[in-house]
Formats: C-alpha cells, sequence, structure tokens
C-alpha cells in the first residue's frame, strides 16, 4: 500500500483502513485514547470530548472518535495539550452532581458537608455505589485530577428508584449519552432520549416519567454501558462491591438463542448478571429475564433431591433409587401399552444439545415421536 494511505500518529507510521476515525485507528495500533461517551456499534458523537487529539494544522482539538482518519495527517494523543484540555472536562464532570468519591477531593472542610447532603438524596451513609467500577473515576485517577476548586453544580432532579429493577441518579449523570444510544441504536426500544436544555438536560423516558410508567422492557442495557453511577442495578445499588465478586462466564437457559452471560458470584450466591461484549451472539445485549430473572436459583423452593411419592406423600430419595424407578415404570408402561403411551417433556429453558439428547432418548430408546416442550418448565 502506497504512502498515500498512511497517516502518522505518536510519531510512528499507521496505514488506514477504509472508513476509520482515528480512534479506531488507535485502537486497532493498540494505542489508548480515553473516551466516555463512545459506544460500540452506535453512531459517534463526540460528546464527552475527552477522546480529544491535536492534529497538526487543525485550529483547535478534535474528537478523534468522529474525526476520519485522513493521509498524511499527523496526530498526537497525549500531548501537553490534550492532557490539559482532559484534566479540565475532568474536572468540571467531578464539580458537578454527587461524584462522592476519593476522586472527587475534599476541599478540606467542604467535604463533611457535601458528603452528608449527598447522603439525603442518596439514602445511604456510604461512598459512591460503583466505587472501583467507574470509569470517571478511572479517568481521574489516570490524569490526577479533582474537583477541588470549582463550585460545586447542584442537580434539580431527585433519584429515581421507583422502578423495579434499576435506579436513576441524575446527580450522577455526565450527560455521556450512552444509555439514550444503547437505547435507541443496539436495542432499538427507544423508551429514553435527552429532554429539556442547558443546565436542565436530563436523560427521560416519554413524557418524563419513570421507567415503570413508560416503554422501557427493562433489558439493563443502559445500566450495562453507563460509565458512572448514574444508572445501577437495584438489588446490588450498595450491596455489593466488585471487588466482593467472582465472574463466572455461561450461557442463558432462557431461550435457545444461547445469549453469553457473566455470573456475579459473592459469598456462594449469584448477585448479579452481565452480558459478555464483543462475544457472538448477543455481544453484550440481554433481555430483562436474562439479566435480572435469576432469583430463582437461590429459592428455598427449588427441589435439591429427587422426590418418590409413596401412599399419597413425597419422600426424598437418591438420585439412583429415583432413576432405577423411572426406568422400570417406562419399561412396564410400553410393555403394556406400546410406546405411544409415552411421551416426553422438554423445556425451552434448557440448551439445544440438551433438548437433542432429550429427543433421541425418546425416539431411540423408548421409540416414540411423542416429544413436546413446557413453556412453564
Amino acid at each position: 500500500m502506497g504512502d498515500h494511505d498512511m497517516l502518522v500518529m505518536n510519531g510512528n507510521e499507521f496505514t488506514i483502513e477504509p472508513g476509520e476515525t482515528i480512534l479506531d485507528l488507535a485502537r486497532r495500533q493498540g494505542i489508548e485514547i480515553p473516551t466516555l461517551c463512545h459506544l460500540k456499534g452506535a453512531t459517534p458523537t463526540g460528546a464527552c470530548r475527552i477522546c480529544v487529539v491535536e492534529v497538526e494544522g487543525a485550529r483547535t482539538l478534535l474528537p478523534s472518535c468522529t474525526t476520519p482518519a485522513a493521509k498524511n495527517m499527523v496526530v498526537r494523543t497525549e500531548s501537553p495539550k490534550v492532557v490539559e484540555a482532559r484534566r479540565t472536562i475532568l474536572k468540571l464532570m467531578l464539580a458537578s452532581g454527587n461524584h462522592n468519591c476519593a476522586a472527587r477531593g475534599s476541599d478540606e472542610g467542604d467535604w463533611t458537608s457535601f458528603q452528608l447532603e449527598v447522603e439525603k438524596g442518596d439514602r445511604s451513609e456510604e461512598l459512591c455505589p460503583v466505587w472501583g467500577d467507574c470509569r470517571l473515576q478511572d479517568l481521574a485517577y489516570r490524569y490526577q485530577v479533582t474537583g477541588e476548586g470549582l463550585p460545586r453544580t447542584a442537580i434539580p432532579y431527585p433519584l429515581e428508584d421507583v422502578n423495579p429493577f434499576i435506579v436513576r441518579d441524575f446527580s450522577r449523570c455526565i450527560l455521556c449519552g450512552r444509555c439514550v444510544q444503547a437505547c435507541n441504536e443496539i436495542q432499538v426500544n427507544k423508551a429514553i432520549s435527552f429532554g429539556f436544555r442547558g443546565a436542565g438536560t436530563k436523560v427521560v423516558a416519554a413524557g418524563d416519567n419513570p421507567l415503570r410508567d413508560s416503554d422501557c422492557v427493562f433489558c439493563g442495557e443502559c445500566v450495562q454501558v453507563c460509565p458512572v453511577a448514574a444508572l445501577v442495578e437495584k438489588d446490588v445499588r450498595y450491596r455489593v462491591r466488585p471487588w466482593e465478586t467472582t465472574t463466572t462466564r455461561t450461557t442463558c437457559t432462557y431461550c435457545g438463542v444461547g445469549c453469553q452471560l457473566r455470573l456475579h458470584v459473592k459469598d456462594g450466591r449469584v448477585v448479579k448478571v452481565s452480558g459478555v461484549e464483543g462475544v457472538a451472539p448477543n455481544y453484550g445485549s440481554l433481555c430483562v429475564k436474562g439479566r435480572f430473572g435469576f432469583d430463582f436459583i437461590h429459592s428455598p423452593e427449588r427441589l435439591t433431591t429427587p422426590l418418590i411419592k409413596e401412599d399419597g406423600a413425597f419422600r426424598e430419595a437418591s438420585w439412583e433409587e429415583a432413576l432405577d424407578l423411572v426406568a422400570r415404570r417406562l419399561e412396564s408402561i410400553k410393555a403394556a401399552h406400546g410406546s405411544d403411551a409415552i411421551g416426553l417433556l422438554t423445556s425451552a429453558r434448557i440448551t439445544n444439545e440438551e433438548n437433542y439428547v432429550a429427543q433421541k432418548f425418546a425416539r431411540a430408546v423408548l421409540k416414540t415421536n411423542n416429544v413436546d416442550h413446557c413453556a412453564r418448565l
């Protein structure tokens, strides 16, 4: 490929792929440009301005997520001007709203009064619910920025926790727009958008109603993409910290699509579910059942041992005893009434492979084609 297809980034020459932005090229080459608003698979907006870079000859710093990579372009991703711009933006964000983590800074005696005020709106005495899992916090530490020295911007909108699964904390929203894009462009539910103007801008559902009274289907895509604590799962808020959990990748069992998810486990219990990003078939997206419908796992009503009914009452049995009984009964029914007297119910909740084994057992062993599924299993 000729020289006309090259640009220079941080002193090194790189080949440009058709349609690439500066951010695309940087990531392809392993060069980190920080972002807050950029969402893979959605239209770049350049809203947060954290990804700005210095391009030789340009009058201002340019957002790398929306600026096409062009031939002979000379780009610097961490120049003094770029770093200073990012520090200023982060400082303004930290000074806006209730970002009560160590990254915000103390402002000496003002910290106590600030924290007490946050506690009233937050209904908790603890620090930020996503401490340790916040992109804004990460960048504040990286660029050594606090919100000290700037007057705190109060957010006029109260906490919304009347929804069954999601807490919306407008006081921590940085208006990056990732939740709006995830809802409108990734999930295409179109339940939320930006509303109002100027300092009063907020993310709203139709009619500025709570999510429970809107078109929201509670897929939780907005929660997964939120880089701060503006959107948090209701059941884990302040109850689960990221360092307290371990994760296990598995396959969702609610249908046969095979969505990949991560189980977040604390003290032997599943406390949260998130989608595995970048992996087929769901690429991080989940439905309301896959993300929030996991309480049954630890239900005390779940059977943990086989039960055999004798004299009108159930008693616990071993797997060996139960399987032997089932085998004998199936053999006797088949011998007395024929294979068509037997039917096998499977479930849409198990994997395709398990359903295949079940129908194979029915047809090859029991010699019956009476195979169906029960939607309630």
